[in-house]
């Protein structure tokens, strides 16, 4: 599960480490929540990488009621391909989320849920990391848009699963095109992909105790 992440590398460090062609500022994130106004990486109509924005909460492009069933913050990787509203997306709209690391809470052996501390799992490496990620556009009947995404996780690494026993799919950069190339309509590449990032990969920390869990705002499909 991802209900918190943050976002802090420089627009200059995000653009050479994704290699998209367009340009965008934004400041550094530290604590990135869920239906807030998120960064992504896709293909534009020409084939070639973009940088926008849009709101973390994935909406089916076919709900009629969107606010009655709330949105979609993470999709089990085992069952994207198969769920109506990751069906589509996992075919036709698969995208990167920038990050540079994830918040999990946690406590110590024996001590009440109340007691659990955030604790930011970062990768050991230096430079940002990429979610795997899918995105939706959806059209109201009176004319309003709003592109909206969700989360893959899948089973947590030995690592990480101290903490929770699930975690966000991080791709290898190597990858990043396959997951990004939808131009077949097939998920069997794609759904490859879809692993936990290799132990080792993170380094754990307990980080300030006033950034408050927001494990309840969290749905997962």
């Amino acid at each position: 599960m991802c209900s918190r992440y943050a976002m802090t590398s420089s627009p200059q460090v995000v653009r050479a480490w994704f290699k998209h062609e367009n340009e965008t500022d934004y400041p550094p994130r530290y604590d990135i929540r869920p239906t807030e106004p998120v960064l992504i990486v896709r293909l534009d109509h020409a084939r070639r990488r973009e940088i926008t924005l849009v709101r973390w909460g994935l909406i089916p492009s076919w709900s009629k009621e969107p606010g009655k069933y709330g949105a979609l913050f993470n999709a089990r990787a085992e069952t994207a391909v198969e769920k109506p509203s990751f069906r589509g997306p996992m075919r036709h709209r698969r995208c990167l989320v920038p990050a540079d690391g994830y918040y999990e809470w946690a406590s110590r052996k024996g001590s009440s849920k109340s007691s659990r501390k955030p604790h930011l799992v970062r990768p050991v490496a230096d430079g940002p990391i990429a979610f795997a990620g899918l995105w939706d556009h959806w059209l109201g009947a009176d004319g309003s848009e709003l592109e909206t995404m969700a989360i893959l996780t899948v089973e947590a690494s030995a690592d990480v699963s101290k903490l929770n026993d699930r975690m966000p799919i991080v791709l290898n950069p190597r990858d990043y095109d396959a997951w990004l190339d939808v131009s077949s309509g097939q998920t069997g590449v794609a759904s490859s992909l879809l692993r936990p990032a290799p132990a080792g990969t993170f380094a754990i920390r307990e980080v300030a105790s006033n950034l408050q869990q927001g494990d309840n705002q969290t749905k997962e499909m």
